[in-house]
């Protein structure tokens, strides 16, 4: 996966996605509905090119259980991408980097439920749009009753051609009093000074842009 898709993994159960489908030559556990604890961190990787309705549930039942979501995706036609994930176990986390590359139209749609207390559910989702690509994206976090004590973060942010469309629609729903319980969505825009740098370091301005699009894309703050 690293060497096709530039997606690291670690000492954890996989379950492995290529191009909307489940891969179980590549996957150790099969499904994302986790009744049970596992030793190890559970890895879901979705990469590869979507179109069409695609979706990917997530639900979390076991307590005290780590899970890690790595997406890397491009479209190149009009594709629908849902993300939902559920959190019912207690103490258990979730934590999730989504890269989407738009060359056409695409919606994306992710929801982050908290059925238990002290649960955490952190998304951040970045977004390429090329030129002329139209991109919907939408992120609601649901804390339900008596799930105190949460930590929920739904983060958007996108690198954008000057004629790209982009449309960003953030929704909380929270019943009960959370840790943290944060929404973000920007544009990236490089400063002056970066792109100064880099020019004054001897590139041409196709290595300027590529090498900001470069930073973008790697720059994952962990949560």
């Amino acid at each position: 996966m690293w060497n096709e898709f530039n997606i690291k993994t670690f000492d954890a159960e996989t379950v492995v996605y290529r191009n909307g489908v489940f891969c179980p030559e590549l996957s150790t556990i099969v499904g994302t509905d986790f009744y049970e604890n596992y030793n190890r961190p559970i890895h879901i990787i979705y990469v590869g090119e979507i179109a069409g309705d695609c979706r990917l549930n997530v639900n979390i039942f076991a307590e005290s259980q780590q899970v890690f979501l790595s997406v890397k995706i491009k479209n190149k036609k009009p594709a629908f991408l849902n993300i939902f994930i559920k959190n019912a176990g207690k103490n258990s986390e979730f934590r999730g980097h989504v890269m989407l590359e738009n060359f056409d139209n695409i919606k994306f749609d992710c929801t982050a439920e908290h059925d238990a207390p002290n649960t955490t559910i952190l998304i951040k989702t970045k977004l390429i749009a090329e030129q002329n690509s139209i991109s919907k994206l939408s992120g609601t976090a649901i804390i339900e009753k008596n799930c105190n004590a949460v930590n929920s973060n739904i983060g958007f942010s996108a690198l954008a051609a000057k004629n790209a469309r982009i449309e960003f629609l953030p929704a909380q729903r929270i019943s009960s009093v959370p840790n943290i319980a944060d929404h973000s969505a920007s544009i990236y825009a490089p400063t002056i000074e970066k792109i100064e740098y880099l020019r004054g370091a001897g590139l041409s301005g196709a290595e300027v842009d590529a090498t900001l699009r470069e930073a973008f894309i790697n720059d994952f703050d962990l949560f």
